[in-house]
């Protein structure tokens, strides 16, 4: 496809009504890591913001439409393997292959968005403007409300059962919280999609699935919004869980996903995985399932982890003495150094690890997500011992790679 062509494409999709562009797998990580378009008015004017991330920061710039088609080309061209848009009903999925050749699909195609009025003068703070035509207010509405993968308004029957929506698609007050943690766990999911096969079933365990609000979300965005091929298993130690979400599976019609009754370490029910999903297990229940992802050569490995006891039990360092001696210091240090050294060990494994925020601190205190996905390439583990020696600790998951000879 030659640059104007892909160009011509990308301006039909940057309208009004554009959900959402994402740009993903990249072909080096050196500088960013994703890039995502959306639509935006700045004053009176619709422009389409431009996020681009690395592993740790974003940066934005504001691009008139013609601006913002040429540079998502270059940049498709220039660096991404994969990118996705959906506008309204219709969606367009552009792959770039080693050799450089870009395929592009499209589903249905996208309905021209209003021609927004020419700039106008900002009203006073708390007055109308009644310049502002209605798809301008729209968007500008729009531009404040999160946008969600799974809508407000729309009913998602899962949630409705749950007690998360009511029949006409309406968030429960009570569990609006629940609601964005389901929305921001896909958001997690959605950035490791290019990692997923659209050409085979790809497993996908959930150890201490518990209610499983993720883990049913989890199988409705991938199968049903997606349409991957996927199997789901859900694991718990809790009969009784187990046999709600059973119940609750089939009456979905979720025919791919099962719910199983065991523990973490002695699971034996697959012998090669895509990804591991592990969300609130708690102390070294994390560390085992974690374990068990880098054995099977997980694609993808998504943990929160939960009750970080083992660290606070173990380390003893002089030099931090003083402040150790304080027991909630003591106690919060145990659990941002074991997920610090969890990254670090999946790194050692062969794996490109992040550290991200889950969820507002103000909704749960739970809120580190450890990200990793398999680079092949391993990083050396010197000074990763030397820490572990002079807190004279000996964590759970260190042991476990060690033991296989994985790190």
């Amino acid at each position: 496809m030659e640059n104007k062509e892909l160009i011509n494409t990308i301006l039909e999709y940057l309208n009004p009504k554009l959900e959402r562009m994402i740009l993903s797998n990249p072909r080096n990580r050196e500088h960013f890591v994703k890039m995502t378009v959306r639509p935006c008015v700045l004053r009176g004017r619709l422009m389409f913001q431009i996020e681009e991330f690395t592993e740790k920061q974003a940066f934005q710039k504001n691009l008139e439409k013609e601006e913002a088609a040429s540079y998502t080309a270059e940049q498709i061209e220039r660096l991404y393997r994969n990118a996705e848009a959906v506008c309204g009903s219709a969606s367009l999925h552009i792959l770039v292959s080693k050799k450089g050749k870009i395929t592009v699909k499209e589903k249905g195609r996208p309905k021209e968005g209003a021609v927004l009025a020419p700039p106008v003068r900002m009203a006073a703070p708390g007055k109308e403007n009644s310049s502002l035509t209605l798809e301008q207010k729209e968007l500008l509405s729009h531009n404040r409300t999160k946008r969600y993968l799974l809508k407000e308004g729309v009913p998602v029957p899962f949630l409705v059962d749950l007690g998360v929506m009511t029949p006409e698609g309406k968030v429960v007050k009570a569990k609006y919280d629940k609601f964005r943690q389901i929305n921001r766990f896909l958001e997690f999911i959605e950035d490791i999609l290019p990692e997923l096969s659209k050409e085979r079933i790809n497993t996908i365990l959930d150890f201490g699935c518990g209610k499983s609000y993720l883990t049913f979300a989890m199988y409705y965005y991938l199968k049903e919004v997606k349409g991957y091929p996927i199997r789901v298993v859900g694991l718990d130690l809790k009969k009784d869980v187990i046999a709600l979400c059973d119940r609750l599976s089939r009456k979905f019609g979720f025919e791919n996903l099962q719910f199983c009754q065991g523990d973490i370490a002695g699971y034996e029910g697959v012998d090669q995985v895509d990804m591991v999903v592990t969300l609130h297990a708690c102390d070294t229940a994390t560390d085992f399932a974690m374990a068990k992802a880098v054995r099977w050569g997980a694609k993808v490995i998504l943990s929160v982890p939960c009750c970080q006891h083992e660290l606070n039990r173990q380390m003893e360092n002089e030099l931090l003495a003083p402040v150790l001696r304080y027991g909630l210091i003591r106690e919060r240090m145990a659990a941002l150094f074991t997920d610090g050294i969890r990254a670090q060990l999946l790194e050692q494994a062969g794996y490109r690890t992040q550290i991200l925020e889950f969820i507002d601190m103000e909704h749960t205190p739970k809120n580190i997500m450890i990200r990793a996905v398999r680079s092949g390439k391993k990083k050396s583990g010197a000074e990763l011992e030397e820490m572990l020696q002079a807190l004279h600790a000996d964590p759970t998951l260190y042991r476990l790679l060690k033991e296989d000879g994985l790190i």
